[in-house]
């Protein structure tokens, strides 16, 4: 069975951010070959005309059954995108095969911190989240803050996230500074020991250590690329790199 979730090891997961199909299909074919365990198909990066249920099923089908993480943002070629047709994509590429579908946590109520407070908005995310457990999907909540944040308000978006049906939790914070790392290393411990769940927090910034260590700290993907290209996102490392962290510093 593909899944996510209580693997002894994070996976080793390719993003895939690519504007047509056969791009992405040439970076599964390398990926697959230098050890990516699993991809992660970022919807939001293929031109509004390609995302469509055959593409995705091409792309999808494409990964050797390797498990598939899904998202459909609402920024790049999704810029002014409804929500209501993010919700659609979402369950469409539960329908073509993918295995975890990342709902934002501010999904039908956009916020700075992406997490919706309006209690219709949050009943609307819940019953999203149910309705791709019905049809058998793991569902991740993303909220991509982008900056340093507090223990106490990481931990309280986590318990949130957790509460509204999430699998897995995913909280993107900042670090400037090494200060700032420390502390991030500190609550990604306070994850791990108390939150009770699977989850992924990663840092973007100046400071670097926590993205490379957060495979070894708890998280449960460990996101990568097999390239740094113009699509790549800069903060995440190669593959190969990934790997040897993972699997040769004593994981």
């Amino acid at each position: 069975m593909k899944t996510f979730l209580k693997h002894e090891k994070p996976l080793l997961t390719v993003m895939l951010q690519c504007p047509t199909v056969d791009p992405a299909i040439g970076k599964i074919r390398n990926a697959a070959c230098n050890g990516a365990e699993a991809f992660g198909f970022q919807a939001e990066w293929l031109y509004r005309e390609n995302q469509t249920p055959e593409n995705f099923k091409k792309i999808i089908g494409e990964m050797g059954g390797r498990p598939c993480y899904a998202t459909c943002y609402r920024d790049r070629y999704n810029t002014g995108v409804t929500d209501e047709e993010l919700e659609e994509e979402l369950l469409t590429l539960a329908d073509c095969g993918a295995t975890l579908i990342d709902v934002m946590g501010d999904m039908y109520d956009p916020q700075p911190d992406q997490m919706a407070v309006d209690e219709k908005a949050i009943a609307r995310q819940m019953k999203l989240i149910d309705a791709l457990h019905q049809k058998g999907k793991e569902v991740l909540m993303s909220c991509h803050i982008l900056k340093f944040t507090p223990a106490e308000r990481v931990m309280e978006i986590a318990r949130e996230q957790k509460r509204r049906g999430a699998d897995i939790v995913k909280i993107v914070v900042g670090a400037d500074t090494m200060e700032q790392q420390i502390e991030n290393l500190r609550i990604h411990d306070l994850l791990k020991r108390e939150l009770g769940a699977e989850f992924l927090f990663l840092s973007v910034g100046k400071s670097t250590i926590h993205r490379r260590l957060g495979g070894m700290l708890g998280n449960s993907l460990i996101l990568c690329t097999y390239e740094h290209d113009a699509c790549s996102t800069p903060q995440q490392p190669l593959l190969r790199i990934a790997k040897a962290i993972r699997d040769d510093m004593g994981f």
